[in-house]
């Protein structure tokens, strides 16, 4: 008879995403997991596989949670240009309270680039979801009259995801949080 298990895999993937945030996977040791999830060896094979399935279940699970809390805020607020106001100075200051562990998804491609074929699909989709949901947002906000007639909706949304990139790292380098701030009120400004 099985034993039951005696963790919450929700929390210890959670763990386990914090961990690889902070150090990346080339730099976690699965000694490391193990201690910060709270569980044994043979537990983490037996629920996650190895610590390379364990790591692309993290970063699948990560992006996904951080796109759709992004598309969230863009889409609750008053107006188009209001929800990317809101996704950039609310991401600005989210970005600084947890630079101490970095972004998964941005450390995934500057320790990957696009040399792993699955650490490359979990982040182009990603990636692609976010450059959609700008779009759109952009377009809105372009048919509201809220940002310039001849801003171009590809390289806007393109614009706005790398600067959402750039405030990650620049967050991680040690920003302030009123300099990550002053950085999205730059990109807002671009687009008018």
């Amino acid at each position: 008879m099985a034993r039951p298990k005696e963790f919450v895999r929700e929390t210890a993937l959670q763990r386990a995403i914090e961990v690889f945030c902070e150090h990346g996977y080339e730099g976690t040791s699965t000694e490391v997991l193990l201690r910060a999830m709270g569980i044994s060896r043979q537990s983490m094979y037996d629920t996650f596989g190895d610590k390379r399935q364990l790591y692309l279940e993290a970063l699948q699970h990560y992006n996904t949670d951080s796109v759709a809390d992004l598309i969230r805020t863009l889409s609750g607020a008053s107006s188009p240009l209001k929800g990317l106001e809101m996704a950039l100075s609310t991401f600005a200051s989210r970005a600084a309270a947890g630079a101490a562990l970095g972004c998964m998804g941005v450390g995934a491609i500057c320790e990957f680039g696009r040399s792993d074929p699955k650490v490359t699909l979990l982040t182009d989709s990603a990636g692609r979801t976010l450059l959609s949901a700008l779009e759109r947002v952009i377009a809105e906000a372009k048919r509201a009259g809220e940002i310039g007639a001849d801003v171009q909706m590809r390289p806007a949304a393109q614009f706005m995801a790398a600067t959402i990139s750039g405030l990650k790292i620049s967050a991680r380098r040690g920003a302030s949080p009123e300099a990550l701030r002053g950085i999205a009120r730059m990109a807002i400004r671009g687009l008018r």
